[in-house]
């Protein structure tokens, strides 16, 4: 029999808060929601910059010092990335992965996030606390999509792991977690509600 080697994985880490951590989605979605709210520079930025709904990624970056919850998201978080890095054997030599950016996103019925990477930093992820009935999943693209000049479109029924494309429905309390340079963007909001969740980067220093 021929063998199929897997080459050049592409792994995304997924993972849920224990049931007793439950109440930390309620918390968060109650900071999230105030904090939009009240948040009048970034309003302004994304007016400004056309950002569908609300992002505080251009105006705060105290959120764990704001908010007790994002604290302890933090802690939550700083574990999980510990986890998969060990996964992706990662030789990080005396330095080590450090949070360097956690922010809200705020996403209405009808908004999307379009394509795009996080530059300057090695993990990247984000935490679901409000995903109502038809929000969006998201999407990551294969990243040797730019390669494949000639290649025939995959069958509709392809295996996850030959397509070019691949959706991940989120629930609330879901963490995802995927190396930086990876693609993704977020589909049109067809529900009816804000889909809220917590971005995050993590650096090498």
């Amino acid at each position: 029999m021929p063998l199929l080697d897997p080459l050049f994985v592409t792994r995304i880490y997924q993972a849920s808060l224990a049931e007793d951590e439950a109440p930390l989605v309620d918390e968060l979605d109650a900071a999230c929601r105030s904090i939009a709210e009240d948040d009048t520079a970034g309003q302004r930025w994304c007016e400004k910059n056309g950002y569908p709904g609300y992002t505080s990624y251009a105006s705060l970056d105290d959120l764990p010092w704001r908010v007790p919850a994002f604290k302890r998201l933090v802690r939550h978080l700083d574990r999980h990335v510990a986890g998969y890095v060990k996964e992706l054997e990662l030789d990080l030599g005396k330095r080590k992965l450090a949070l360097d950016a956690l922010w809200i996103n705020v996403l209405p019925p009808g908004g999307i996030h379009t394509s795009h990477i996080h530059p300057l930093s090695v993990v990247s992820g984000t935490f679901y606390v409000a995903v109502p009935e038809g929000a969006s999943a998201i999407k990551f693209e294969d990243p040797r999509l730019g390669f494949m000049m000639a290649a025939p479109p995959r069958k509709a029924k392809a295996q996850a792991q030959n397509r070019q494309f691949a959706y991940i429905a989120p629930s609330p309390g879901t963490l995802l977690l995927w190396e930086s340079w990876l693609r993704h963007e977020v589909p049109l909001n067809e529900a009816d509600e804000d889909r809220i969740s917590v971005s995050f980067n993590y650096a090498w220093r």
